[in-house]
């Protein structure tokens, strides 16, 4: 079918003035972007560009144009009227002026020899290297714009009117005003048309790309502790490692004996701080991973000498060395029997993670998190490792650092685990944090303890803040409340300006394709969990879990216990609420209860996936067999009057039930599916006949039965999905 030009501008991966070029050059001359080209020119045009002649197409379209402007610059000179100097500064007026001119300039061409000389200091001189360059791939100029850019921004950056980018929208059949938010691919196909290749970020990226890298002096540096992130897969022991480095027992307050939070932990070794940060090993916990490598130094991989390398074993690798940082192995359970140091060495070195007793760079431990066993020689290893990196920091330069973790205290409102890693943070200081800000009102250790401030390279709980910060956010100082208020609210503005335009809506086109390939069941989810992390964990753990006719939609998330609010909601879309070590309130289960509102809490996390999987099994379209439960051979057949024809059979094997599920085959072909309308053993009624027994079989709503015919008998059952 016909395509228009920005279809195969999108097709072909190149702008739409590049397409047009490359139709002149195909003799087809397409007037702008919402052009029809016919069936045979696209297919000229994707043949080009399977052979890789369309670029040279596009480029040498603008050389064969300089023929035809000068006649027309020629006619248009002779009448004065038609270029008043008010018309001549818009880039694109002259061209659609001497549109006309062109038509006529057949007719005029004998007379235009006179004016070869004024030609050339008119304005479309410079105008036909305007349309080579926006028509050139190699001097298409980059333009960042934050998602969610509206119509004037995008005009003030490309410097056009607003009314030019409104029309160009109109022609593609999208109607957009001044003041409204443009999708990302409208805001491509506009930029362009104007010579742009168009990189859109969300806010907060765009804030880092405008931010000015600090440069501290040297003079201003001195040394901080090293951060260190233990990683690992689930239950190979890496909070009992920190746990007997700093003689708690963290393990025991983790439900189901697993990490299901990031822990920030200090500890001291021959007088000198170091930093801990402990992350999750399950497989939902990918994001918290991530953080924990990109927020660190030092990458403390733990895997069990029993168990091997394990899939979290290998992804926290490929965190670790994404973020470039230095890989320290701690091979755990030495102890236990069945261990084998060796093997975890040969595996990881499949990995690319060479021992350096073997010749490698990466140094190995052998330690034995619940003996004590050379937790000392792990301690000074890292230590060393750290000494070569020589970290330093100014600790009289603003704070800034990022959020580890986060959640909703009961009794002192949002906590944030913070790192800092610039400056020294102080119980007073403004921050901004995302979509938040805080004036710290105190501040607390991993033991609990107050903290008058925090240096670069130490963790903190920070209480003061307004919301919950989202975990992985960075935050830096304010000037004061107002600054910090103002930033935090435009910030609030922006993003969710971004997350209505990437919001996908509803065509006609999906429309369709629901209804054509059936149904689709949804399953809607109300998330509630204590920190931020586990929020995120949880909703990448649903996401995962798409089945075929069958989809997960969180409909809201957040922080903190189950209210009536959510219950509120819950009914009205029908959803069921999933609380991950949160609870709800009494007026919220009273409500639930009233109301029919399914509430189902947790604390652990591959229960709760465990129950979803379950339900979207339940969702699904059942799944049917059959059961093949005799064979008869028809040998006779008699009419009865007022009934229709019997077949007079003998059960071969099996059995034959009344009122069961039978089909006629006849030389191997079904005739018919249908059921046991009647079965007699002579005279009599019977439910059943088994096999070695002649019967007497009446077919419901069918009665062409021939002998030779072969009756299958057969049950159909639903079995569950897998």
């Amino acid at each position: 079918m016909p395509k228009r030009v920005y279809e195969l501008a999108k097709e072909l991966d190149l702008s739409s003035r590049e397409v047009i070029a490359a139709l002149a050059g195909l003799g087809f001359i397409a007037k702008s972007h919402s052009s029809t080209v016919e069936n045979d020119v696209v297919a000229k045009l994707r043949e080009a560009a399977e052979k890789g002649t369309l670029k040279q197409l596009a480029t040498a379209t603008p050389a064969a144009r300089p023929a035809r402007p000068a006649p027309q610059r020629s006619t248009a000179e002779r009448p004065p009227a038609e270029r008043p100097p008010a018309e001549r500064p818009p880039a694109e007026r002259p061209p659609a002026e001497r549109r006309p001119a062109a038509e006529r300039a057949p007719k005029q061409a004998p007379a235009a020899p006179a004016a070869p000389a004024a030609a050339p200091a008119q304005a479309p001189a410079p105008a036909e290297p305007a349309v080579a360059a926006a028509t050139t791939p190699a001097e298409t100029k980059p333009l960042t714009v934050n998602r969610g850019i509206t119509v004037a921004e995008l005009a003030a950056k490309l410097g056009v009117t607003p009314a030019e980018i409104v029309k160009k929208l109109f022609l593609l059949g999208e109607m957009y005003t001044v003041a409204q938010s443009l999708s990302d691919e409208a805001a491509e196909i506009v930029a362009s048309d104007y010579g742009y290749q168009l990189q859109i970020v969300s806010p907060d990226e765009e804030e880092d790309l405008l931010a000015e890298e600090e440069v501290d002096d040297e003079s201003q540096l001195t040394p901080r502790p090293p951060v260190i992130t233990v990683m690992g897969h689930v239950d190979h022991g890496k909070t009992l490692l920190l746990d007997k480095i700093r003689q708690t027992d963290v393990v025991g307050q983790e439900h189901g004996g697993i990490t299901q939070h990031i822990g920030a932990y200090q500890v001291h070794k021959n007088g000198r701080a170091i930093t801990f940060i402990d992350t999750p090993g399950h497989e939902a916990f990918t994001q918290m991973r991530a953080r924990g490598a990109q927020s660190t130094d030092i990458a403390v991989l733990v895997v069990a000498a029993d168990d091997g390398v394990k899939p979290q074993t290998v992804e926290a690798l490929s965190h670790a060395k994404a973020a470039e940082v230095p890989i320290v192995v701690a091979v755990n359970k030495i102890d236990k029997e069945g261990a084998d140091p060796t093997r975890v060495r040969q595996q990881l070195t499949e990995l690319e993670v060479v021992p350096e007793e073997w010749g490698g760079n990466y140094p190995f431990v052998d330690i034995s998190a619940k003996q004590g066993t050379h937790i000392e020689d792990l301690l000074d290893v890292l230590l060393l490792v750290a000494d070569i990196q020589d970290l330093k920091a100014n600790e009289k330069a603003p704070p800034r650092g990022v959020v580890i973790e986060a959640h909703l205290d009961k009794g002192r409102g949002p906590v944030a685990t913070v790192l800092v890693q610039r400056g020294t943070l102080r119980v007073g200081d403004i921050i901004v944090c995302g979509t938040a800000w805080a004036r710290v009102r105190a501040m607390l250790d991993d033991d609990g303890k107050p903290l008058n401030e925090a240096g670069p390279g130490s963790p903190a709980q920070v209480l003061g803040f307004n919301a919950v910060p989202e975990a992985g956010d960075d935050f830096r100082s304010a000037p004061d409340e107002r600054g910090a208020r103002q930033i935090a609210q435009d910030r609030e503005s922006r993003r969710r300006v971004a997350d209505m335009v990437s919001r996908k809506t509803v065509t006609l086109e999906d429309l369709y394709e629901q209804t054509r390939e059936g149904e689709l069941t949804e399953l809607n989810v109300i998330l509630k969990a204590d920190v931020q992390g586990s929020l995120e964990a949880v909703q990448d753990a649903l996401e995962k879990m798409k089945m075929e006719e069958v989809a997960v939609r969180v409909i809201h998330r957040a922080v903190g216990a189950i209210t009536e609010n959510d219950v509120t909601l819950a009914e009205a879309s029908g959803a069921i609420i999933l609380g991950f070590n949160v609870r709800p309130d009494p007026k919220a289960r009273t409500l639930a209860e009233q109301n029919g509102v399914e509430i189902r809490t947790y604390q652990i996390i591959y229960k709760l996936v465990e129950d979803i999987e379950a339900a979207l099994k339940g969702m699904l379209k059942p799944v049917f067999v059959e059961d093949i439960t005799g064979r008869a051979q028809v040998r006779a057949t008699f009419k009865v009057p007022k009934i229709g024809t019997i077949a007079g059979c003998y059960m071969e094997e099996g059995k034959a039930t009344r009122g069961q599920k039978v089909r006629l085959l006849r030389d191997g072909v079904v005739v018919s599916d249908t059921t046991v309308s009647s079965l007699r053993r002579f005279k009599d009624d019977v439910r059943e006949v088994t096999s070695g027994y002649e019967c007497g079989v009446g077919l419901d709503n069918f009665h062409d039965i021939k002998e030779g015919d072969v009756l299958e008998f057969y049950e159909v059952r639903e079995v569950p999905r897998d």
